[in-house]
Protein backbone atom coordinates (compact mmCIF):
# COMPACT_ATOMS: atom_id res chain seq x y z
CA UNK A 1 0.00 0.00 0.00
CA UNK A 2 1.22 3.50 -0.82
CA UNK A 3 0.92 6.09 1.93
CA UNK A 4 1.90 9.71 2.54
CA UNK A 5 3.62 10.26 5.90
CA UNK A 6 2.25 12.88 8.30
CA UNK A 7 5.30 12.61 10.57
CA UNK A 8 8.76 11.07 10.50
CA UNK A 9 8.68 7.29 10.81
CA UNK A 10 11.99 5.58 11.49
CA UNK A 11 13.32 3.59 8.53
CA UNK A 12 10.45 4.83 6.34
CA UNK A 13 10.78 8.57 5.76
CA UNK A 14 9.86 12.08 6.83
CA UNK A 15 6.75 14.28 6.63
CA UNK A 16 5.30 14.37 3.13
CA UNK A 17 7.17 11.34 1.80
CA UNK A 18 5.12 8.90 -0.25
CA UNK A 19 6.26 5.35 0.55
CA UNK A 20 5.10 1.79 0.02
CA UNK A 21 4.49 -0.42 3.07
CA UNK A 22 2.79 -3.71 3.80
CA UNK A 23 -0.99 -3.47 4.01
CA UNK A 24 -1.12 -4.82 7.56
CA UNK A 25 1.46 -2.31 8.82
CA UNK A 26 -0.54 0.53 7.30
CA UNK A 27 -3.97 -0.64 8.48
CA UNK A 28 -2.94 -1.74 11.98
CA UNK A 29 -0.41 0.94 12.89
CA UNK A 30 0.24 3.91 10.59
CA UNK A 31 -3.30 4.86 9.55
CA UNK A 32 -5.12 4.39 12.90
CA UNK A 33 -2.39 6.31 14.78
CA UNK A 34 -2.59 9.25 12.38
CA UNK A 35 0.96 8.84 11.19
CA UNK A 36 -0.02 8.57 7.52
CA UNK A 37 -2.78 8.79 4.91
CA UNK A 38 -3.47 6.57 1.93
CA UNK A 39 -1.57 8.07 -0.97
CA UNK A 40 -4.49 8.78 -3.28
CA UNK A 41 -5.05 12.04 -5.19
CA UNK A 42 -7.54 13.42 -2.66
CA UNK A 43 -5.32 12.77 0.36
CA UNK A 44 -2.17 14.08 -1.31
CA UNK A 45 -4.02 17.27 -2.28
CA UNK A 46 -5.34 17.56 1.26
CA UNK A 47 -1.84 17.10 2.68
CA UNK A 48 -0.39 19.83 0.49
CA UNK A 49 -3.09 22.25 1.66
CA UNK A 50 -2.48 21.39 5.32
CA UNK A 51 1.26 20.82 5.06
CA UNK A 52 2.32 24.03 6.81
CA UNK A 53 -0.04 23.41 9.75
CA UNK A 54 1.08 19.77 10.01
CA UNK A 55 4.76 20.73 10.06
CA UNK A 56 4.09 23.42 12.66
CA UNK A 57 2.27 20.97 14.96
CA UNK A 58 5.09 18.47 14.55
CA UNK A 59 7.71 21.08 15.46
CA UNK A 60 5.77 22.04 18.60
CA UNK A 61 5.54 18.38 19.65
CA UNK A 62 9.25 17.88 18.92
CA UNK A 63 10.28 20.81 21.11
CA UNK A 64 8.03 19.62 23.94
CA UNK A 65 9.52 16.12 23.66
CA UNK A 66 13.06 17.53 23.75
CA UNK A 67 12.32 19.47 26.93
CA UNK A 68 10.78 16.45 28.63
CA UNK A 69 13.57 14.21 27.37
CA UNK A 70 16.26 16.40 28.95
CA UNK A 71 14.82 15.63 32.38
CA UNK A 72 14.80 11.87 31.78
CA UNK A 73 17.83 11.21 29.58
CA UNK A 74 20.52 9.25 31.41
CA UNK A 75 18.42 8.64 34.52
CA UNK A 76 18.52 5.27 36.33
CA UNK A 77 15.43 3.43 37.57
CA UNK A 78 15.58 0.61 40.11
CA UNK A 79 13.32 -2.41 39.68
CA UNK A 80 13.34 -5.11 42.38
CA UNK A 81 12.74 -8.63 41.10
CA UNK A 82 13.20 -12.17 42.39
CA UNK A 83 16.04 -14.07 40.76
CA UNK A 84 18.17 -17.17 41.21
CA UNK A 85 21.83 -17.33 42.23
CA UNK A 86 22.92 -17.00 38.59
CA UNK A 87 20.95 -13.75 38.23
CA UNK A 88 18.23 -15.18 35.99
CA UNK A 89 14.87 -13.60 36.85
CA UNK A 90 11.98 -15.84 37.86
CA UNK A 91 9.78 -13.50 35.82
CA UNK A 92 10.83 -10.69 33.47
CA UNK A 93 10.81 -6.90 33.06
CA UNK A 94 8.55 -5.77 30.22
CA UNK A 95 8.12 -2.51 28.31
CA UNK A 96 5.06 -1.81 30.47
CA UNK A 97 7.14 -2.21 33.66
CA UNK A 98 9.73 0.23 32.35
CA UNK A 99 7.11 2.78 31.29
CA UNK A 100 5.54 2.64 34.77
CA UNK A 101 8.97 3.03 36.43
CA UNK A 102 9.90 6.07 34.30
CA UNK A 103 6.47 7.71 34.59
CA UNK A 104 6.10 11.19 33.05
CA UNK A 105 3.26 9.91 30.84
CA UNK A 106 5.64 7.52 29.05
CA UNK A 107 3.72 4.65 27.44
CA UNK A 108 4.92 1.13 26.73
CA UNK A 109 4.76 1.81 22.98
CA UNK A 110 7.52 4.42 23.46
CA UNK A 111 9.83 1.91 25.12
CA UNK A 112 12.14 0.19 22.60
CA UNK A 113 12.67 -3.32 23.95
CA UNK A 114 13.39 -6.18 21.55
CA UNK A 115 12.64 -8.76 24.23
CA UNK A 116 11.79 -8.66 27.97
CA UNK A 117 14.70 -8.27 30.39
CA UNK A 118 15.38 -11.59 32.14
CA UNK A 119 18.68 -10.97 33.94
CA UNK A 120 19.79 -9.01 36.99
CA UNK A 121 21.99 -6.05 36.08
CA UNK A 122 22.07 -2.60 34.48
CA UNK A 123 20.30 -2.41 31.13
CA UNK A 124 20.30 0.59 28.78
CA UNK A 125 16.86 1.10 27.25
CA UNK A 126 15.90 3.53 24.50
CA UNK A 127 12.70 5.56 24.75
CA UNK A 128 11.12 7.32 21.80
CA UNK A 129 9.94 10.68 23.09
CA UNK A 130 8.95 11.74 19.56
CA UNK A 131 9.67 10.42 16.05
CA UNK A 132 12.71 12.71 16.02
CA UNK A 133 13.67 12.63 19.72
CA UNK A 134 15.21 9.61 21.47
CA UNK A 135 16.64 9.22 24.95
CA UNK A 136 18.32 6.42 26.88
CA UNK A 137 17.62 5.42 30.47
CA UNK A 138 19.28 2.77 32.65
CA UNK A 139 17.11 0.07 34.19
CA UNK A 140 18.76 -1.32 37.32
CA UNK A 141 17.27 -4.77 37.91
CA UNK A 142 18.26 -6.15 41.31
CA UNK A 143 17.09 -8.60 43.96
CA UNK A 144 17.36 -6.07 46.81
CA UNK A 145 17.81 -2.29 47.14
CA UNK A 146 21.28 -2.92 48.62
CA UNK A 147 22.23 -5.03 45.60
CA UNK A 148 20.89 -2.34 43.31
CA UNK A 149 23.09 0.24 45.04
CA UNK A 150 26.17 -1.94 44.54
CA UNK A 151 25.29 -2.40 40.86
CA UNK A 152 24.90 1.35 40.42
CA UNK A 153 28.50 1.70 41.65
CA UNK A 154 29.69 -0.70 38.97
CA UNK A 155 29.88 -3.94 40.91
CA UNK A 156 28.97 -7.21 39.23
CA UNK A 157 26.92 -8.63 42.10
CA UNK A 158 26.49 -12.06 40.51
CA UNK A 159 30.24 -12.57 39.98
CA UNK A 160 30.95 -11.16 43.44
CA UNK A 161 28.51 -13.63 44.97
CA UNK A 162 30.16 -16.55 43.19
CA UNK A 163 33.62 -15.36 44.27
CA UNK A 164 32.49 -15.21 47.90
CA UNK A 165 31.06 -18.72 47.63
CA UNK A 166 34.30 -20.01 46.11
CA UNK A 167 36.34 -18.27 48.81
CA UNK A 168 34.15 -19.79 51.54
CA UNK A 169 34.47 -23.26 49.99
CA UNK A 170 38.25 -22.85 49.75
CA UNK A 171 38.43 -21.79 53.41
CA UNK A 172 36.46 -24.84 54.51
CA UNK A 173 38.70 -27.10 52.42
CA UNK A 174 41.81 -25.56 53.98
CA UNK A 175 40.43 -26.08 57.48
CA UNK A 176 39.63 -29.69 56.72
CA UNK A 177 43.07 -30.25 55.25
CA UNK A 178 44.71 -28.59 58.27
CA UNK A 179 42.74 -30.80 60.63
CA UNK A 180 43.82 -33.94 58.76
CA UNK A 181 47.52 -33.01 58.90
CA UNK A 182 47.69 -31.15 62.23
CA UNK A 183 51.25 -31.69 63.65
CA UNK A 184 49.98 -31.24 67.20
CA UNK A 185 47.42 -33.94 66.63
CA UNK A 186 50.22 -36.25 65.41
CA UNK A 187 52.29 -35.44 68.50
CA UNK A 188 49.37 -36.21 70.79
CA UNK A 189 48.80 -39.47 68.94
CA UNK A 190 52.49 -40.45 69.19
CA UNK A 191 52.50 -39.53 72.90
CA UNK A 192 49.44 -41.66 73.54
CA UNK A 193 50.99 -44.60 71.66
CA UNK A 194 54.21 -44.22 73.67
CA UNK A 195 52.33 -44.14 76.99
CA UNK A 196 50.40 -47.24 76.00
CA UNK A 197 53.61 -49.07 75.02
CA UNK A 198 55.30 -48.12 78.30
CA UNK A 199 52.33 -49.31 80.33
CA UNK A 200 52.43 -52.65 78.48
CA UNK A 201 56.15 -53.10 79.24
CA UNK A 202 55.63 -52.34 82.93
CA UNK A 203 52.83 -54.85 83.09
CA UNK A 204 55.05 -57.48 81.47
CA UNK A 205 57.89 -56.85 83.97
CA UNK A 206 55.54 -57.27 86.94
CA UNK A 207 54.30 -60.54 85.52
CA UNK A 208 57.85 -61.91 85.41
Amino acid sequence: MQIVLLERVEKLGSIGDVVTVKDGFARNFLLPQGKALRANKANIARFEIEREAIEKRNEEKRLAAENEGKELDGETYLLIRQAGETGHLYGSVSARDIAEAVGNSITRSQVVLRSPIKEVGLHDVRINMHPEVFITVAINVARTPEEGERQSLGEDVISSGHEKERAADAEVAEEQAAAMFDPEADIELESSEADASEATNEEAERSE
